[in-house]
């Protein structure tokens, strides 16, 4: 049986993780893993998540951007870059406070029940002349291209893009050409 990945910092704070795990089970979310943490959900959308990190565990909101935070306890995580995840944040066993937590949990369950949540905004093709010229002289690449999904066209858009000389631009069009008719995305080796 294959061992399931877990955080490599939850065993740094197993007992308090399961004291958190405690006071969520008195609701109805369910628990799971997923990306090799724990998740609760309802009616299978992600809800809340526990994990352990080096100098604090947390409590993490997956929509807890609309969370009214009376006790001004979330944080953005990595801000600019997370639109509605919060984390809580927890140095010790002492900080946990199980009515508080329970109420923060009622109120983004409730919130989720209501379908409050932040979309996702639909990405922009990339302008890139140099490529558009070249797909449109060769109509075997362009139906080769426009097979993938945007975000992958965008990955081949952007590496053309972005080199400065116009050599570098040939050079690379040249590099990606049999990939795009071979249908391997720029970075599929990486996935």
């Amino acid at each position: 049986m294959e061992e399931k990945k877990s955080w490599n910092s939850n065993d740094l704070w197993e007992d308090e993780l399961e004291i958190l795990k405690s006071i969520i089970n008195k609701t109805e979310l369910v628990e799971t893993t997923k990306w090799g943490g724990i998740v609760y959900t309802v009616n299978n959308k992600n809800v809340v998540g526990i994990g352990g990190f080096k100098s604090f565990f947390t409590i993490w909101f997956f929509n807890g951007v609309f969370l009214k935070d009376e006790l001004n306890i979330l944080v953005n995580a990595n801000e600019g870059v997370t639109k509605s995840l919060r984390q809580w944040r927890f140095s010790s066993k002492n900080d946990i406070n199980e009515n508080q937590i329970l109420t923060y949990i009622k109120e983004v369950i409730a919130n989720e029940k209501e379908g409050k949540s932040i979309k996702p905004t639909k990405k922009e093709r990339i302008i890139c002349p140099f490529l558009d010229t070249q797909l449109k002289s060769d109509k075997e690449l362009s139906i080769a291209f426009e097979n993938f999904t945007l975000s992958k066209q965008n990955e081949f858009l952007e590496y053309i893009e972005t080199a400065k000389q116009e050599k570098t631009k040939i050079t690379r069009f040249e590099k990606i050409k049999p990939m795009i008719l071979q249908n391997i995305g720029l970075n599929d080796k990486y996935r």
